[in-house]
């Protein structure tokens, strides 16, 4: 059998092997130009579905950012496809969300091609990740630490977004793209080294066929394996979650005796907080507290987590709070939203000196007024500098030390009943400081 034949032959087998879509309904084709996208649009249509090519320019290659668009555009002209188009400027995006590139045009991405299913009433929008590409993925999650849903590669289908390429490697579609004649668009940046995924690419894995010929094809065994573990440890961890949780309203309560009991706890109380978009730094620290006393606290961007006695109890903050405030009660242990920090109360003594880390501020507990609140600065704002007599404002302290505009914007101020007691991560208020006649301190830490 020729490439051609083998490889539609596989793809419309797998396509309804993961029950992706039908012919009855419009499919959503990311199309960037390059060969795996590219490739994707032409099995695709050769195989008979109604295909809409949706191609993103993010403006971050200059002249390649513009050839790329007209190339896509004359490949989904070439196949009878309706072509949509979109602009990012993706940099901008990146700096006002403090995301990195890469993620700023994953989200640009995925919002808007959700917003043309809508329009199109589509089935699923199609993206020309392949095994490959799974490989990778294995690798940079294992990297960057992970639990088992990290080592399964990328699924097949997750909600509309669905990726037939999954039964292919990377050259078998290089070699599809060689028979039929097509040509496709390079992107130079993939033959550099200077992201993550790149130096797995170029380098980790060449590196592992070095060592093993066969290195790709046993990595793939393991991604089986592991997303066959996957399922049996789905159902465990939802067992464990239904015999330890309850609502209450609308706060989830968590049985700190039934948890410990569970045979691994720590893993089923991460399973249970990530789904509230708490960081796994804080589950951390959310775990060690069972065995502390009551009354401790922890804040994500959206919600409020107490240890209380024998239960923990989740609970969706205000939107007051949420949106112009952030409230820092005394038994507040850390927080991960808007910065993350660290707050740890303790007695003074003797021998104690405050760290000169900027990113570190110490606080004398007895004359700070709780709760202390997070917030950006208003026009009129001032404080005392560490180390100086008198009040200076705000922003004549930003002048000094040349802030942008964008720094501005992201400096937090922790204020104490209506006074500015530290700018986060610069200078803290010398009226707060620790002195000898302190009794109580409170170091608060910038992570």
């Amino acid at each position: 059998m020729d490439p051609e034949r083998s490889l539609l032959s596989k793809v419309e087998s797998f396509i309804k092997e993961k029950k992706m879509f039908t012919k009855e309904a419009p499919i959503i084709v990311g199309l960037s130009g390059g060969a795996d996208s590219v490739a994707l649009l032409d099995v695709l249509s050769t195989l008979g579905y109604n295909c809409i090519a949706a191609h993103c320019n993010f403006h971050l290659r200059g002249e390649e950012s513009a050839r790329d668009h007209e190339f896509s555009r004359m490949q989904a002209k070439n196949h009878s496809a309706k072509f949509e188009e979109i602009n990012f400027d993706a940099k901008a995006y990146a700096l006002e969300n403090g995301l990195s590139i890469e993620m700023a045009c994953r989200e640009l991405r995925y919002e808007w091609f959700y917003k043309l299913i809508d329009k199109y009433m589509a089935q699923s929008i199609a993206i020309a990740h392949h095994l490959d590409d799974s490989i990778e993925t294995f690798f940079l999650n294992l990297l960057r630490g992970t639990g088992i849903a990290g080592l399964s590669g990328i699924n097949a289908v997750n909600d509309k977004v669905v990726r037939p390429f999954l039964c292919l490697g990377r050259k078998e579609i290089e070699d599809y793209l060689s028979f039929r004649n097509i040509d496709f668009i390079t992107d130079s940046t993939n033959l550099q080294d200077i992201y993550t995924r790149n130096k797995v690419r170029l380098q980790l894995i060449p590196l592992l066929k070095s060592i093993n010929p066969n290195a790709c094809e046993s990595v793939v065994k393991t991604i089986n394996n592991l997303q066959m573990t996957e399922r049996i440890y789905i159902n465990a961890i939802k067992n464990s979650i239904e015999n330890i949780t309850r609502n209450d309203g609308e706060n989830l309560i968590i049985d700190i005796p039934k948890l410990l009991n569970e045979s691994d706890p720590k893993a089923v109380i991460f399973e249970i907080l990530k789904n509230y978009g708490i960081s796994s730094k804080m589950i951390d620290d959310i775990f060690s507290s069972l065995y502390a006393i009551s009354g401790k606290l922890f804040y994500s961007k959206d919600y409020r987590v107490i240890k209380d006695r024998d239960k923990i109890i989740v609970t969706k903050r205000s939107v007051n709070e949420t949106q112009e405030t952030f409230l820092i009660n005394e038994d507040t242990f850390r927080i991960d939203y808007p910065v993350e920090m660290i707050f740890e109360s303790f007695d003074n003594f003797p021998d104690f000196k405050a760290p000169s880390d900027p990113n570190t501020a110490c606080f004398d507990t007895d004359i700070l007024s709780f709760p202390l609140i997070m917030r950006h600065w208003i026009l009129g704002d001032k404080f005392s500098p560490f180390g100086m007599k008198g009040m200076k404002k705000i922003s004549d302290y930003f002048s000094d030390h040349k802030f942008s505009i964008s720094d501005k914007e992201k400096t937090w101020l922790l204020v104490s009943d209506d006074n500015i007691i530290w700018i986060v991560g610069e200078r803290s208020d010398n009226r707060y400081r620790v002195t000898p006649k302190t009794k109580h301190i409170l170091m608060v830490t910038l992570k």
